[in-house]
């Protein structure tokens, strides 16, 4: 009987925990504790005055503040922060390009790396290059060395790491001059540009990409000729005969260099990291596929590859530069389907916690951001707690129901509106009812309200955040092109920014202990 009468409180003490756990809190104490939480936090926050010598710059493509905010209900309600939410410091940044209100890929990684804002559909080039103009683009003065480049000079190492073509908007800026972002290969050089190199080639022939010390992505249609046909009108297919992994083994054992080149998790996993100082990784045709496909398949995760890249990158006693892009999130906005772009986002976040894990605050710079935003958005007041890809509610105009989520625009799979003409003639506009469809599964497409070719970029500011030496430098709203000059300063890269604080004071005590003997 006494048994009985310990198992039924266990029973009920468990439902009233778990009742207590499931249900939302809204009492005063909830919020003053929330508050009183981030105010102690705020207290502790000291400035790192401390050169950087490493830094990671890690890019969620596409990943605007909508974005995060459903990854963080999704990810554990309203009231959860992500790690990188919790970085001491943050700012904005503002994404337009030199030509354009709303940017791409190629012209904002182009004024991250290269602190200078650019034409959009260009790569690694001031904004006297126009989209095509190959001439234009050879002119030395034009092109823009990057974060790579610089800290290669200053005898780091450098290197990326992206789920995208390793050729793609996002890494090519670190290393290559392009009047257009799709000249990714030979393939999509029309007459008249054979002065000007694919960006594949400038990867593998020319500096500073031949020196990268991490190449990890897809693209492997681009750097290997084949007879391949393009997945679609944004992918390229290599056809002048060069096997450009081939000619990137061949440099390295002319110069005497220990390298490892991989496509598969497996090989990634069997790297001898302490025999290889040079790692490429191409693991798909074009781009890697998304996360939750990678189940079962040979194809590693984007925590996995940071991982490999640190342990690589980490063995340069001087430091390194590290560029991380999250490139399916962006892919996933581009469908329409939130939902995958979210779980990619989670995803990112794993690959932000594995850099924290393997790095110190006390000497790695590490920012999250994102290159611009999507028309992702967040609508129809949802109760608290519920789906984040659920329905929000009915419309008052026509009583059918809409979702949580939406975009302004989007392609045909998102543009759910049936257009008839009733008996009297007259056009009728009608939505599809999303709680007939499956709006939790990763292949829905979200209401969009102009249908274009595909869901396309936003122009809103996107969000910055940084642990580590000099991050305080991220505190405001910001030209998206600062980030350059900040982490040139906070890395001393170049003699042209002034001195650390603390090189100042050692300077300044060396120099009087000096006077001090010649006088002595």
């Amino acid at each position: 009987m006494t048994v009985f009468i310990m198992i039924s409180l266990s029973v009920v003490l468990s439902t009233l925990i778990l009742s207590a756990t499931c249900t939302l809190r809204t009492d005063q104490q909830f919020w003053k504790d929330l508050a009183k939480n981030e105010l102690e936090e705020a207290l502790r926050v000291k400035w790192n005055l401390k050169p950087a010598k490493n830094v990671i710059l890690m890019i969620g493509d596409g990943m605007g503040p909508n974005t995060i905010t459903a990854t963080r209900i999704f990810a554990g309600g309203e009231s959860h922060r992500l790690a990188y939410e919790m970085f001491p410091h943050m700012g904005l940044l503002k994404t337009y390009s030199a030509d354009k209100i709303v940017p791409d890929s190629a012209c904002t990684a182009t004024a991250l790396f290269s602190g200078v804002k650019s034409n959009k559909d260009t790569v690694g080039v001031d904004a006297s290059v126009k989209r095509g103009d190959c001439l234009r683009s050879l002119v030395p003065e034009t092109r823009l060395p990057s974060l790579a480049a610089k800290a290669m000079e200053m005898g780091k190492s450098a290197g990326f790491v992206t789920t995208m073509r390793v050729t793609h908007a996002t890494p090519s800026p670190l290393y290559a001059h392009s009047a257009d972002r799709s000249w990714e290969c030979d393939a999509n050089m029309r007459e008249g540009t054979e002065q000007c190199k694919d960006i594949a080639r400038q990867l593998v022939e020319d500096e500073p990409g031949k020196n990268l010390q991490v190449i990890m992505g897809g693209g492997r249609t681009l750097m290997v000729s084949s007879d391949e046909l393009p997945e679609n009108q944004w992918t390229c297919v290599r056809k002048d005969g060069k096997n450009l992994i081939e000619d990137y083994k061949k440099d390295k054992e002319s110069r005497g260099l220990k390298y490892s080149v991989v496509s598969s998790k497996s090989e990634l996993e069997n790297v001898r990291f302490n025999e290889t100082d040079y790692l490429m990784g191409i693991f798909a045709s074009s781009h890697l596929s998304y996360e939750y496909q990678k189940n079962g398949t040979d194809s590693p995760t984007l925590p996995e590859m940071v991982e490999a890249a640190i342990k690589v990158l980490q063995k340069n006693d001087k430091g390194y530069f590290l560029m991380i892009e999250g490139g399916n999130i962006d892919m996933a906005h581009h469908r329409g389907r939130a939902k995958l772009a979210i779980d990619e986002a989670v995803v990112f976040e794993q690959a932000v916690k594995k850099a924290m894990s393997l790095t110190s605050e006390e000497d790695t710079l590490l920012i999250v951001t994102s290159d611009h935003t999507h028309t992702l958005n967040i609508n129809g007041y949802p109760d608290r707690g519920s789906n984040i890809f659920g329905i929000a509610e009915a419309s008052d105009y026509d009583g059918v129901n809409y979702t949580t989520l939406s975009y302004s625009n989007g392609g045909p799979e998102s543009f759910q509106f049936n257009v008839t003409v009733d008996n009297q003639n007259r056009t009728v506009v009608m939505r599809r009812d999303p709680s007939l469809e499956d709006t939790d599964s990763f292949d829905y497409h979200q209401v969009a309200g102009i249908r274009v070719i595909e869901n396309m970029h936003g122009g809103g500011d996107v969000n910055i955040y940084a642990r580590g030496p000099h991050a305080h430098l991220f505190h405001n709203v910001h030209e998206q092109n600062y980030v350059y000059h900040a982490i040139m300063y906070a890395s001393a890269y170049s003699a042209g920014y002034c001195a650390h604080p603390s090189v100042v004071l050692i300077a300044t005590i060396i120099l009087g202990i000096f006077i001090g003997l010649l006088f002595y």
